[in-house]
This record gives structure tokens, C-alpha cells and sequence, in this order.
């Protein structure tokens, strides 16, 4: 089973821009989707974002599409969340998910099976 450890996280200022990575070890990284979620406190986890195992295809979750993107550099078995024009409201501990398959047109909490540890994200207005 595939391990994941996240790192990037921190203390930014609305507007500002972080970007998180999520290095993968012990598994078959290049032929996982992969996802993003993230959970605030006393909220729901929420989806994100994922990308199947090319990279050729994303999803991104309505409030995050057009500021944030995920991308994956299977040769170093890492994915990345590129967070731009962040806002308070992005504020939440951010994890990282290897799937169970290789690509979906629709993606669900259930279909990832390996989570990281989190990285927290705190964005001040």
C-alpha cells in the first residue's frame, strides 16, 4: 500500500500563494489517480481536486477551479496542489489520496484507499 506524506503547508496572507506536495512511496504511484481534500474545522471533508495516473485529466471542485492546480510528476512519485489567489475561506488541513484506479469520470471520498498524515493551510484576511 502506497504511503503519502504532505508538506508545503503554512501561514499565508489573502491573495498569496502556496504550493503543497505530496511525495508517494511503497506503491505503484504512476498508475493511481490521485486527489486533493481538505477539511475545515467542524466541516466535511471536501473533495478538491484529482488527476488520473497521465496527468491528462483533472477535477477541480467549484470553489477551488480557476485558482488552484493539481499536477503530478510520476517520475519523482509526487503530486502537487498549486494554490493561487487564496482566500480565508480556503483555510482547512489539506490531505493527499491515492485512488484505488487509474482514472473515473466522477470521483467519490470511497474510491481513494491511502491518505497522508495532512498539512495545514491558514490563510488570514
Amino acid at each position: 500500500q502506497v504511503q503519502l506524506v504532505e508538506s508545503g503547508g503554512g501561514l499565508v496572507q489573502a491573495g498569496g500563494s502556496l504550493r503543497l506536495s505530496c511525495a508517494a512511496s511503497g506503491g505503484t504511484f504512476s498508475t493511481n489517480a490521485m486527489g486533493w481534500f481538505r477539511q475545515a474545522p467542524g466541516k466535511e471533508r471536501e473533495l478538491v481536486a484529482t488527476i488520473n495516473w497521465s496527468g491528462s485529466s483533472t477535477y477541480y471542485a467549484t470553489s477551488v477551479e480557476d485558482r488552484f492546480i493539481i499536477y503530478r510528476v510520476n517520475a519523482k512519485n509526487t503530486v502537487y496542489l498549486q494554490m493561487t489567489s487564496l482566500k480565508p475561506e480556503d483555510t482547512a488541513v489539506y490531505y493527499c489520496a491515492a485512488a484505488l484506479v487509474s482514472d473515473k469520470s466522477k470521483w467519490f471520498s470511497s474510491d481513494f484507499r491511502s491518505w497522508g498524515q495532512g498539512t495545514q493551510v491558514t490563510v488570514s484576511s
